[in-house]
Order: structure tokens, then C-alpha cells, then sequence
């Protein structure tokens, strides 16, 4: 009896299916950690899959290391929130060098004050004697990073791979440690003042010392520590509300404005959105939009860092500390050693504060982690 065409017809119809079963279907991304679920109560117009998966990231420690914290805020509100084990909301963790950024506001409210001079020299008395070229150094240069001062800079911390002799080392452990403001003024120019950009804890050191000789004008180190800890607090912390806030001190009195600054997540947060809001809080003005305005512009010897702060541009050839091929051209941040992110981007109406402990060989993941984070929300580029 002849086949009917169609009885032939459908085993074969069949086969795509039976080969399919020997092969494994295709995977999708996986789906965002419970961990991660947890961390978001909103998405914030990210889409929320990947969101989870970005926080999933960044908790990976084999990739950045391990990360202690990560806050994100939109609008004011906070949107998710993660920590890492032992860690808590409550828990003063360090941002060194994104330090920096607390330094320059309280330079900030002294220069309001008629306490300092922007465009004046310096008033380091040393660099005052006759001769002496530091004393073309300005209060503009050092906030600005184009001090000329020489210091060679290493990684703060008994880490493996530092130099010894680095300046960082040496100001912060071995024969600067007593007196870190006068071991920063001793070192000689190594360019003109104003002319080169250098990343230097040592600036941040010697304002914190040029705050101190206003505040405390008798030297004596309980006097300077005390001076300028009650100014740092009653006109930059309490007002921003970073209340869990501390700060060391050498044996000086100087306040160690380049790292030794501690504070739990949500108030590293609470001090990016403070420049977001350009100095004001519930709408009160606590420092001038002029000094926000300042920190924000683009230093003349470096287009990517301003008077404290980090910002979404780089120079040609150089590689961008911030993410300018793919966020907002307003974004800025404080950063700190260890893959420290104090971020801020207006667009998009968002703060991104990651806290944690990356090896070198680490951070570019963290860098290029955050930057995608960054990239989910409404309004980037």
C-alpha cells in the first residue's frame, strides 16, 4: 500500500526538537542574588534585574575584593542598600583620600568667614622667608593640586609593593607621623607654584594646618585639635548631618585631612548629596553655591579633578578617573584609596557611595563596575 506523503512528512518535522534535546538550552543572565533582592526597595528607573545583578557585582570579592558597603540614593531617598559581613548601618568606615573632600568644605567656610584668602599666598611661616619660592603658593594651588610641592606618592598603608621612602609612607608611619603639617611645608618645589598637577595627600595636610593656625592661634596641640575638631563639626558635619563622624588627629594637632576620616555609608552618602545640592540642606544654604561652584571647577593643570573633588572629564591621553564616555557630563566624586566612591551625578538625581577593600590589581573592576551601575539609571549618557 503506497506511504501517504504527510506520514513522511511529520517525523521529520520532528527531528529539530529531538536534536534539541541533546544540546543545553541557552542560559540568560542569572537571576540577582536573594541577597541582592533584599538590598533594593526601589529600582529608581533602573531596569530592576539588572540593578540586582550590578549590586551582585560588586559584592563579588574575588573580582573587587570585598566591599563593605554600597549606598545608592535617588532623589534624596535611599533606594538600596547593601553591606557587607560584620558590617552594619552603623558602622564608621574609612574613605580615605574621598577625606579630602570634608577638608576643602571646611577651607571653604573659613574663606567665607574672611578667616583665609583664596588668591593669597599661604600664610605658612616658613615659606614666608625672604627668597623662599614656596611663598608664591596659594590657597587656590594647594585646594587645586598644583602646589609644586614634591612629594612622592605611594599607596597609604603597610600594603605590600609600597616604597619605604615614599612620601605618602613616610608622612603617614615613619618620621612625619608626629608632625605631618611639618613634614608636608618641609619639602622643597619640585615646579613652579601653579604649574603642575600632582595628586597629593600633603596638600590636604597643609590646610588642615592653615585651619588650625587660624582657629588656634597659641600652637598647643590639644588647643588645635580641639579648635578645629568643634569648627569641622558645627559647620560642616552637624549641619550636612554627618553625625557618626570621626576624625584623627597627629600628635601636632593637625587634623590628617588627607585620609584618617571615618563615617558610616548613609553619611558618606548624606555628603554627596550635599554637593549635589551645591552646599544646601532642606533648602538652607550652609556654605556658599560659589565655594560648590569652585570644588567643581576644572583645575587649570588637570580638567578632571577640581578643588577636592574628581570630575567626568579627562584629559587627552590620560585615563579618566570618573566614567566620561558614559555618564552624565556633571557627575563628580571624592575618591579614596582601595576602591573608596563618594559619587554624585545631578542629572540623574543620584548618589552611588561604595566603601570596601580592593587590592590594586582590583580596583579597575570596581572602577568600571560602578560606572556601569551608573549607566542604568535615567539620564545617563
Amino acid at each position: 500500500m503506497p506511504v501517504h506523503p504527510i506520514r513522511l512528512i511529520l517525523p521529520l518535522l520532528a527531528l529539530p526538537s529531538l536534536w534539541a534535546c541533546g544540546e543545553p538550552a541557552s542560559e540568560g543572565p542569572p537571576p540577582p542574588s536573594t541577597e541582592a533582592e533584599a538590598a533594593i526597595a526601589d529600582d529608581g528607573g533602573a531596569p530592576h534585574a539588572e540593578l540586582g545583578r550590578a549590586i551582585d557585582g560588586l559584592f563579588n570579592t574575588d573580582a573587587v575584593g570585598p566591599t563593605h558597603a554600597l549606598v545608592i540614593m535617588k532623589r534624596g531617598s535611599v533606594i538600596a542598600e547593601r553591606y557587607g559581613p560584620g558590617i552594619s548601618d552603623t558602622t564608621r568606615l574609612p574613605g580615605w583620600s574621598a577625606g579630602q573632600c570634608l577638608t576643602s568644605l571646611m577651607i571653604g567656610q573659613l574663606v567665607s568667614d574672611g578667616r583665609l584668602r583664596l588668591n593669597e599666598s599661604a600664610p605658612v611661616p616658613e615659606w614666608r622667608r625672604p627668597g623662599d619660592p614656596r611663598g608664591e603658593v596659594t590657597l587656590r594651588q594647594l585646594l587645586q593640586m598644583r602646589s609644586g610641592l614634591r612629594f612622592a606618592k605611594g599607596r597609604p598603608g603597610r600594603e605590600g609593593g609600597i616604597a619605604e621612602q615614599s612620601d605618602a609612607m613616610r608622612l603617614l608611619y615613619l618620621d612625619g607621623r608626629d608632625d605631618m603639617a611639618a613634614y608636608a611645608e618641609a619639602q622643597p618645589l619640585e615646579s613652579p607654584a601653579g604649574q603642575t598637577f600632582a595628586d597629593s595627600g600633603a596638600n590636604a595636610i597643609i590646610l588642615a594646618d592653615l585651619a588650625a593656625r587660624v582657629l588656634a592661634p597659641d600652637g598647643s596641640p590639644e588647643a588645635r585639635r580641639a579648635a578645629v575638631m568643634g569648627y569641622l563639626q558645627s559647620r560642616v558635619l552637624t549641619p550636612i548631618g554627618m553625625e557618626s563622624t570621626q576624625a584623627g588627629f597627629d600628635r601636632a594637632g593637625t587634623l590628617i585631612g588627607s585620609g584618617m576620616i571615618h563615617a558610616n555609608a548613609r553619611d558618606w552618602a548624606k555628603l554627596a548629596e550635599f554637593l549635589r545640592h551645591r552646599g544646601s540642606v532642606a533648602g538652607a544654604q550652609i556654605l556658599p553655591r560659589r565655594w560648590i561652584s569652585f570644588m567643581r571647577e576644572p583645575s587649570p593643570r588637570n580638567a578632571a579633578y577640581g578643588a577636592g573633588v574628581w570630575l567626568n572629564t579627562a584629559p587627552p591621553g590620560e585615563t579618566a578617573r570618573l566614567w566620561p564616555a558614559t555618564a552624565p557630563a556633571d557627575v563628580f566624586a571624592c575618591l579614596g584609596e582601595y576602591g573608596q566612591y563618594v559619587v554624585s551625578s545631578p542629572e540623574q538625581l543620584l548618589t552611588v557611595v561604595r566603601l570596601g577593600r580592593s587590592a590594586p590589581n582590583q580596583e579597575r573592576a570596581v572602577h568600571e563596575r560602578i560606572g556601569a551601575l551608573l549607566a542604568l539609571f535615567p539620564g545617563g549618557k
